[in-house]
């Protein structure tokens, strides 16, 4: 079933929320990501769905199609570019669909899987996130007349970002193992990117470099560092 608002005179688009009248679902598993989204989707007028893994993503998509999805390409089950090429391959095809990424060679790989083009973290950017759907969409959709250029940053709550780092550590309680540090790496360079915090992103990035070079040793005194600006931030003793 097509989730699209009917093209009512109420939800038509206007200049000022050029996204009225859509519905987008969002496929991303950090909240602090997902309340920047809804913070552009509120100021937009479009309404946001969100799944926090494939899994979920898909059990939605069963239900409804939405005018548009955001698919972070890093997710807990798997990697968002296997989504972007099922639902690129699929007739009737979703209106827009984007990639979600905290790196900036990620336009390639989402385009190649099937993606209109690539969100990149951080989320802060309101006029960059309204032209990556607008760009999409076709003509009756778009809103009529000039359109004023609302490039607002975005502040999202930092409750949500200490609750990511949470879950984080929660997961290295229950387990360390290859796989585990592998997407703690990727997540937490995701989050921190949002959040605009450099120490804890530079820390996550060398994790990764860590277990791409597999030196003996190397895991632990990275993941020590880590974990100590982890804690900073869940105990709100670092500026977020």
């Amino acid at each position: 079933m097509d989730d699209r608002i009917p093209a009512l005179p109420h939800g038509l688009p206007t200049p000022r929320r050029p996204l009225l009248g859509l519905t987008l679902l969002l496929v991303e598993d950090s909240r602090f990501a997902c309340e920047a989204m809804r913070l552009m989707c509120v100021r937009s007028g479009a309404r946001l769905r969100r799944a926090d893994c494939l899994e979920s993503a898909r059990r939605h998509l069963q239900v409804y199609r939405p005018s548009g999805i955001v698919v972070d390409i890093g997710l807990p089950d798997g990697s968002g570019l296997d989504l972007i090429e099922e639902l690129g391959a699929a007739r009737p095809r979703i209106g827009v669909i984007l990639a979600l990424s905290g790196d900036d060679d990620a336009l390639d790989r989402a385009m190649a899987a099937g993606a209109d083009g690539c969100l990149v973290k951080p989320l802060d950017s309101l006029a960059r996130f309204q032209q990556a759907v607008l760009s999409n969409l076709p003509p009756e959709r778009q809103p009529q007349g000039p359109r004023p250029v609302q490039d607002q940053p975005i502040f999202p709550d930092t409750a949500s970002y200490r609750e990511d780092i949470a879950h984080v550590a929660d997961l290295l309680e229950d387990g360390r193992d290859g796989p585990v540090l592998d997407y703690v790496a990727q997540f937490l360079n995701g989050v921190a990117l949002s959040a605009q915090d450099g120490p804890l992103a530079e820390a996550a990035q060398a994790l990764a470099r860590s277990r791409r070079d597999g030196g003996p040793g190397e895991d632990t005194a990275v993941l020590a560092r880590l974990e100590a600006l982890m804690q900073d931030r869940i105990g709100n003793r670092a500026a977020i």
